[in-house]
């Protein structure tokens, strides 16, 4: 570890660009819009140093606070001595993108409004509750013509006496055998 602790001291591979990602951001970058109270994430684009963030909060989340023509402000919670610290940041719109965390919960309401539309319509009581995986149901397995087998190892040519073959037999020693033919194996 280097004795260096510059704004972006350590950061080779931090603020390193994709493969065939150099160059000046794309213009759908800049098309986004980005409102009060966004949840978004930090990702420091190297090719445009104005506005770029700490390396403390390349990726961290936060909320959206401020918006101004080219930039946001972000609120950030930072934990100091054992304490969340609350860091308000200007970041310009090139470090940052709308976060998808909430996306699965947002989907998951409109899924349960709908399910609880239907069952209204119906009459009936639906339960919205995530289940955890439940074990598989009880089978029973039918032995008529279906006879349990036994499974063993191939028999394997021996490399101490080249002529024997060893048999796994049901007792789990392995016996010589001079009687199985090379077709066997």
């Amino acid at each position: 570890m280097p004795h260096s602790f510059g704004s972006r001291a350590r950061t080779r591979h931090m603020f390193s660009r994709n493969f065939k990602e150099h160059g000046s951001p794309n213009l759908t970058t800049f098309l986004k819009t980005y409102r009060v109270g966004d949840i978004v994430d930090i990702k420091a684009n190297a090719s445009q140093q104005k506005g770029m963030p700490h390396k403390f909060y390349h990726g961290k989340t936060g909320i959206v606070y401020n918006v101004t023509p080219r930039a946001v402000g972000v609120i950030c919670y930072k934990v100091v001595n054992g304490r969340y610290l609350e860091k308000r940041v200007n970041i310009r719109i090139e470090h940052i993108k709308h976060s998808k965390c909430r996306q699965e919960f947002l989907d998951r309401v409109k899924s349960n409004a709908a399910k609880k539309r239907e069952a209204k319509e119906k009459g009936e009581h639906v339960v919205l509750k995530r289940q955890p995986a439940q074990p598989r149901e009880a089978r029973h397995v039918s032995i008529k013509n279906n006879l349990p087998q036994t499974l063993t190892a191939r028999p394997c040519k021996s490399t101490y006496f080249p002529n024997q073959t060893y048999i796994p037999s049901c007792t789990g020693a392995n016996t010589l055998c001079d009687t199985i033919d090379e077709t066997t194996i």
